[in-house]
């Protein structure tokens, strides 16, 4: 019988500072790339766990020594990315204005991730905000 090379749910914990974004999407295309498929989920999965890290740094009133927790799986032929923090604010969508530098990552997950949410963390301590992104497919020009 084959045995399943398909790796299971990936998490680690990142100091909460902006710097530790690229280090967040390092590990996710590093499990990508352990996937057979992986390749389907990686630009949009990169683009979306970049700004829920970011959001969780920016926006948590958590004290800054806490630590940020990524957590990365499959659930069937989706991926599931989840970004935990202790803070006790909940993301919401608003609309930026067009003078405004910041404020549209959330927009962008809502537009690209195929559902989101957030949940209380176990426990009563903060949150975790998740996304769900389909898989991508490429046709090969004939």
């Amino acid at each position: 019988m084959p045995v399943s090379r398909r790796p299971r749910t990936f998490a680690a914990r990142l100091d909460s500072r902006v710097s530790s974004t690229p280090t967040a999407r390092h590990l996710l295309r590093a499990y990508l790339a352990a996937l057979p498929s992986g390749d389907r989920y990686h630009d949009i999965a990169e683009l979306l766990l970049g700004e829920l890290f970011a959001n969780a740094v920016q926006h948590s009133d958590a004290p800054a020594d806490r630590l940020v927790e990524i957590r990365i799986g499959l659930v069937g032929d989706r991926l599931r990315l989840e970004v935990h923090d202790a803070g006790s604010g909940r993301p919401a969508l608003h609309a930026a204005t067009t003078d405004q530098e910041h404020g549209r990552g959330l927009l962008l997950v809502d537009e690209l991730a195929e559902r989101w949410g957030c949940c209380p963390r176990a426990g009563g301590v903060g949150k975790f905000v998740w996304a769900i992104v389909a898989p991508s497919f490429s046709f090969a020009a004939a």
